[in-house]
Parts: structure tokens; C-alpha cells; sequence
């Protein structure tokens, strides 16, 4: 059973874990050695592809010290070797006699990791913190184990449902508080994608900006997703050089996301437009809802979302997990239910 110290250390990982806002296509991971005295020795963390995995990041820190000791980590050490070396031998090489897991790894290729510490003589716990451990990576962790990227889908709305005025116009239905928000949460996926139709509308950059409205390194962007067969002539924005652009000429749902999962996309941020987001509302492909509802009325205009329910019978609930205000704005975070609403008495 793990001990308090181990317990603390494990809150301390998830913590390093959270600093990357996005590894994709890798998981988040912290790592955390103690000394046998139960002193923290070193914090660790992965930093995205091709760099130093947690533990690995933790025992070059370490050095010597790392013999004997206890590694604390959030996520099963891999045994694969990708782009870095496995987890488990560096472990093993360094001499550490103790390995605390959270949450066990989902993917096939790379799990195992316990077995073999195990195997070679070393103390492993497993399932400590589990669930606090994969809540860091909710996308990751789905996209693994379902085949498919894990799809965010966010609108901006008016209080009665409205996201463009009769003439089209959109910009901007919300405050600019909601606004940078919205690039915090683009900044966790590795893809934000649109339809043509709003690309053509509304210009979009579809990239991840600064507080000051600059655009983040090239290779920090994520992959930008034009979906549709309508052209998109060259000079508009989603073709400029801050971030990588790919076009899918389809708006099936199912060949988008397939395309996708070829690209090693693990989490795909659907904004705009209201017939895309309604193709993959309708498939159920829709995984989690983040919706900015701004005090006003249009009284007419388009829809945030073109459905194809018939009847009340057809509404799906959202079970909300978080509503807060930003700025003037309402954020509702929820995932879509699949019971139908139970009639009053």
C-alpha cells in the first residue's frame, strides 16, 4: 500500500504533468523520485515527441542518487521504444528498487511496464491516484482505446441559440474574456478543425494565440483541419505560415476522423460551422461540448448547431460537469447523454 509521502509525491507528478498543456500525440506524464528517507530527489515531466519521458527526465536529474530509490510516476513506464528509448530499462539501469504507478497504460504496444519491473525484482504498486492520473489525459487515453480521435466540440452562442446574424455575420458574439479563453482549451488539442463554410465566412486562423494576440511558435500549433469540397481560394488565412493546414475534400464524419487517426491525431477541437457540427453531432462524434453563451439576443439568424432531430423525442440531454462565467459570458463544459430526458409527472 502506498504510503502518505508516496501519496504526496504522486499529487506532486500529476502536478509536473500538468505544466505541458499538450504532449499529443503523446500522454502527459510527471514523475517523482524519493530516497529511500522518503526525500524528494527529483520532479520530472514529459514535454511532448521526441523529448526525454518523465522518468527518464526525473533520473537525469537524480544521477547517482536515483539508485535505491523510488520512482513515483503517473502513467505505467513503457516498454516500447519509439522516439526515446523503453521507460522500464531506463528504470531498471538506474537501479531505482521501487516503482509506484497511477494510472496503468491503455496502449497495447506500450503497456506492460509493471510486469517486467516486477519481473526483474522491483517493488511495483499500481492504481495509486488512478483516476486523478487519467484525468490528465482524457483525449489521449480515448483515442487509444477507441480507434478514433476524442472530438471537443465548442460554439459561441446567443441566449436563444443564435451563432450568426440573418446576414451571416458572426464576429463577435462573445466578450474577448471568452475569447482568450477559447485559446487556452485549443491550446490542450492537437487539431482545430472547420468547415469550409465557415472558413469562407468568418476568415478564421484557427491557430493558438497569446494574450497579446500573437500567434505561437510554428511547431507548438496544432495541425489545422479544413473539412468540405467547396475551394477555398489561397489568401485566406488558414493558408498562411503560422501553422500547418491539412484539407479533407469530404464531410463524412467517419472519413474524417479516419483520416485523422492515420495522421496520429488524438484530439481534434471542432469549431464552426453549424453543418459540420451537426454531421458529427448527428454520427455521435461528438465527445465533449464547450459551450460561451453571450447575454443577448439575435431574435433571427442561423442556428449554432443544424441537427436532425424531428421531435422532442430526439433531444439529447448534456450532463453539465462545469458552468462559470467568463467575463459577461456563461461557459457551459458537458458531454453528451445518451438516455432520453424522463417526462415530468
Amino acid at each position: 500500500m502506498a504510503s502518505h509521502t508516496e501519496l504526496q509525491a504522486m499529487r506532486r507528478a500529476i502536478d509536473a504533468a500538468r505544466e505541458v498543456s499538450r504532449a499529443l500525440p503523446n500522454p502527459r506524464v510527471g514523475c517523482v523520485l524519493l530516497s529511500p528517507e522518503g526525500e524528494e530527489l527529483a520532479v520530472g515531466h514529459h514535454r511532448g515527441a521526441g523529448t526525454a519521458h518523465a522518468e527518464v527526465d526525473a533520473i537525469a536529474q537524480a544521477g547517482e542518487r536515483a539508485r535505491g530509490a523510488t520512482a513515483v510516476v503517473t502513467l505505467e513506464p513503457c516498454t516500447h521504444t519509439g522516439r526515446t528509448g523503453p521507460c522500464v530499462d531506463a528504470l531498471l539501469e538506474a537501479g531505482l528498487t521501487r516503482v509506484v504507478v497511477g494510472q496503468l497504460d491503455p496502449n497495447p504496444t506500450a503497456a506492460g511496464g509493471a510486469e517486467r519491473l516486477r519481473a526483474a525484482g522491483v517493488d511495483v504498486e499500481t492504481g495509486v491516484l488512478a483516476d486523478e492520473a487519467a484525468e490528465l489525459n482524457v483525449e489521449w487515453t480515448f483515442a487509444i482505446t477507441h480507434g478514433r480521435p476524442f472530438v471537443t466540440w465548442k460554439y459561441a452562442a446567443t441566449m436563444d441559440g443564435l451563432s450568426a446574424a440573418p446576414d451571416g455575420s458572426s464576429k463577435w458574439i462573445t466578450s474577448v474574456e471568452a475569447r482568450r479563453d477559447v485559446q487556452r482549451f485549443r491550446a490542450g488539442a492537437d487539431a482545430i478543425m472547420a468547415g469550409t463554410g465557415a472558413v469562407l465566412a468568418d476568415d478564421p486562423r484557427l491557430t493558438v494565440r497569446s494574450e497579446d494576440d500573437l500567434p505561437l511558435p510554428y511547431d507548438q500549433q496544432p495541425l489545422r483541419i479544413v473539412v468540405g469540397e467547396t475551394r477555398i481560394p489561397n489568401y485566406y488565412r488558414v493558408f498562411d505560415r503560422v501553422a500547418p493546414t491539412l484539407l479533407i475534400q469530404t464531410r463524412e464524419p467517419d472519413e474524417v476522423l479516419a483520416k485523422l487517426n492515420e495522421q496520429g491525431i488524438h484530439h481534434v477541437w471542432l469549431e464552426g460551422g453549424p453543418r459540420l457540427a451537426g454531421g458529427f453531432w448527428n454520427a455521435g462524434y461528438v465527445d465533449r461540448v464547450i459551450g460561451y453563451i453571450a447575454p443577448a439576443m439575435l431574435g433571427s439568424g442561423r442556428a449554432a448547431l443544424e441537427g436532425e432531430a424531428a421531435t422532442l423525442a430526439d433531444m439529447r440531454p448534456i450532463d453539465i460537469h462545469d458552468l462559470s462565467t467568463i467575463g459577461p459570458d456563461i461557459r457551459i463544459i458537458g458531454t453528451p447523454g445518451r438516455a432520453p430526458r424522463e417526462e415530468m409527472p
